[in-house]
């Protein structure tokens, strides 16, 4: 409750008390009483309490130019933040360091009804470009570990991709000539919403912006083969974190932890599960490695995949030239990625 609100609350709630000649005891009984309890409500759950799916998106035939907008529906129209309000940023990650500010303005832009954009005059980029950190999570679904016969880990299992392997929505996925293993991942990712080090579990929703999908394109050979076994190489190459549809505040989330996850290849299911095999949830995650590094505006997170990987098939599967893979998550949407 803003202060300035507060107060005028206060004042009419003192005024019906002398009207009723109550005794200023029974006042401060009761405001004592009313503090107690604001002190004692859960903390926010998101940045802005609103429910909101923000895109990244540029005019077709004008590249160059990146705005932010908020759609009015999954597929919808898309409302161009920056001509409904000209001081907006232009990018995602700079509207998350304004804070509330800036998804409030948002807010307002989507109720105006103004500034709406047709989809077919645009195209969706990824929520986030050139976020400071990419931070993914290996062996993180219960039923992905008894895939491939593997312990349960005591803790969560941190590698990185590049900022640059980010690709939009709908964007191709680059075979590389590097590498003949090639494989799918489906992922709920998260993107965080304010500065934090050293977050406590109970507090780690609120740093959260909101929720996407993203694909954790891995090249195995270099995961699992070459380069000492270290996994970076293998998983940041160009295009090999396609990512969106929108940016889906948490209050458009019911559990981000109970949503159907599956993946497709040429149109066949090779991936479905749940995010309720997550093994470390997002509040765990968030406090771990927050400890180890302080967390900003736009940073990305995967969360881990499901079974039904190509690498673990019996033969392996990879993926080759002309293959369609399309993400979805329940709630959020669904990316579709053509392999070039």
């Amino acid at each position: 409750m803003p202060w300035g609100t507060e107060i005028h609350t206060w004042t009419a709630f003192l005024d019906i008390l002398v009207w009723m000649r109550l005794p200023l005891r029974s006042f401060c009984i009761s405001r004592s009483l009313f503090c107690q309890k604001r002190k004692t409500n859960p903390q926010r759950r998101s940045l802005s309490g609103a429910a909101m799916r923000l895109v990244q998106f540029h005019h077709r035939g004008n590249g160059g130019s990146i705005r932010v907008g908020v759609e009015q529906g999954e597929g919808l129209g898309v409302v161009d933040l920056k001509a409904f309000d000209p001081s907006m940023p232009s990018t995602m990650r700079e509207l998350l360091e304004l804070g509330d500010k800036g998804l409030e303005c948002a807010q307002r832009a989507l109720s105006s009804g103004q500034c709406v954009l047709k989809r077919s005059d645009i195209q969706l980029l990824s929520p986030v470009l050139a976020p400071e950190k990419v931070v993914c999570v290996g062996m993180n679904y219960r039923d992905h570990c008894l895939e491939q016969n593997a312990p349960i880990p005591k803790e969560p299992i941190i590698f990185s991709k590049f900022p640059c392997a980010i690709t939009g929505p709908y964007d191709d996925i680059i075979l590389p000539a590097e590498s003949q293993e090639v494989d799918w991942e489906v992922e709920l990712a998260f993107v965080i919403g304010r500065r934090g080090k050293h977050i406590k579990e109970e507090d780690a929703l609120s740093y959260v912006a909101g929720f996407t999908v993203a694909n954790d394109v891995s090249a195995r050979d270099w995961q699992m083969k070459r380069n000492g076994k270290q996994w970076l190489l293998g998983k940041t190459f160009d295009s090999f974190c396609p990512l969106g549809p929108a940016l889906v505040t948490t209050d458009a989330v019911k559990d981000p932890h109970n949503l159907g996850v599956r993946c497709l290849v040429n149109g066949d299911t090779v991936q479905s599960s749940n995010t309720d095999q997550m093994i470390f949830k997002t509040e765990a995650l968030i406090a771990w490695v927050s400890k180890f590094v302080t967390l900003t505006p736009g940073d990305v997170f995967l969360t881990g995949t499901p079974p039904g990987v190509g690498v673990f098939r019996n033969p392996p599967v990879f993926l080759k030239k002309g293959d369609v893979v399309e993400c979805q998550i329940d709630q959020l949407g669904s990316i579709i990625n053509k392999v070039v």
